[in-house]
């Protein structure tokens, strides 16, 4: 007659915790103390330990509760189930990012390479002096690559993120109108007949470049487009040289107006204006690193002023 195997059991983390405190203090009332229990429950505990474990565990002499051959071999592994458990529970360390030589990954359109990139680099060279900062572009894999941990965050107007991702505003794009140093048009009023005589610079597949397709449409306004580029290297110095008009997201425009010296002007229709957000994954909500990757951004770029004004 064969007979049946007992069956693995899982302690209680509270069982564990009484066995190591009668070991150490040889009594019931004394243990109860230390777990801060009442003796009665403390002795419940007991009455399951002994069930689960098959065994008296615990003795009661003159000399106190003393423990059985089989007690003293486990109590070696009872500890170190006791240690493991506060490991996994005593939570996150403290991230401390100037010892962290975290490569960082960040996916961003190339206009901000020019308004958001520089002040970024600058401010992870001071706080993570041995991180590095990866500029990944904008494209249809960028959702993957944040699930995956290919990529820490995402800047931009992202529309094609959904469920299992967060997001978190940084600022509101409006849109303006740039123009070169001498442009005799920024010493009066932009009017949309204005707009139509003009020859204009298009940014082909730029920032919220769906949304001034939509404006233009639904005014039945044509531009008289003479040069179009595929992103914003060149498009100063073209604006510095020439009489064309680049209409862009305020943000980029008052970058570069402020770095060459060009004029922004308001445009003279309405065009929807966005919000810029850094977008990132539900894996790495919780992760320290990400999280402080993360407070950088919204510390250096979010923006509580309204739409339109020389800070957004």
């Amino acid at each position: 007659m064969t007979s049946k195997t007992r069956p693995a059991v899982l302690l209680d983390e509270r069982l564990l915790r009484l066995f190591d405190a009668l070991y150490a203090t040889r009594s019931v009332s004394r243990a109860a103390s230390m777990l801060e229990q009442a003796q009665p429950t403390v002795s419940i505990w007991l009455g399951r330990l002994r069930e689960e474990l098959n065994d008296q565990l615990f003795v009661r002499t003159p000399a106190g509760m003393l423990p059985t051959p089989r007690a003293d071999e486990l109590i070696g592994t009872v500890r170190s189930a006791i240690e493991l458990l506060q490991r996994i529970t005593r939570g996150t360390p403290a991230y401390d990012p100037t010892k962290d030589n975290r490569h960082f990954r960040i996916c961003m359109t190339d206009a901000s390479h020019i308004t958001l990139l520089p002040q970024l680099l600058k401010q992870l060279r001071e706080g993570a002096p041995s991180a590095r900062l990866e500029a990944l572009p904008i494209s249809p894999a960028t959702g993957f690559m944040l699930q995956s941990g290919e990529a820490d965050l995402a800047l931009g107007r992202i529309q094609t993120l959904e469920s299992g991702f967060y997001q978190q505003t940084l600022y509101p794009q409006d849109w303006v109108c740039l123009v070169g140093p001498k442009d005799r048009r920024s010493n009066r009023k932009f009017t949309v007949a204005d707009y139509k005589k003009a020859a204009h610079v298009s940014i082909v597949g730029g920032t919220g470049s769906d949304l001034l397709a939509a404006a233009l449409a639904r005014l039945g306004l044509e531009r008289r487009v003479v040069l179009e580029l595929p992103g914003f290297l060149g498009l100063s110095a073209v604006i510095a040289g020439t009489d064309l008009v680049a209409t862009l997201p305020r943000h980029t425009s008052e970058t570069l107006a402020k770095a060459n010296r060009l004029h922004v002007l308001p445009c003279p229709f309405e065009i929807p204006s966005f919000l810029v957000k850094q977008h990132w994954h539900a894996r790495y909500h919780h992760d320290p690193a990400n999280r402080w990757l993360r407070s950088v951004c919204a510390k250096l770029f979010q923006k509580r002023s309204r739409v339109g004004s020389t800070t957004s």
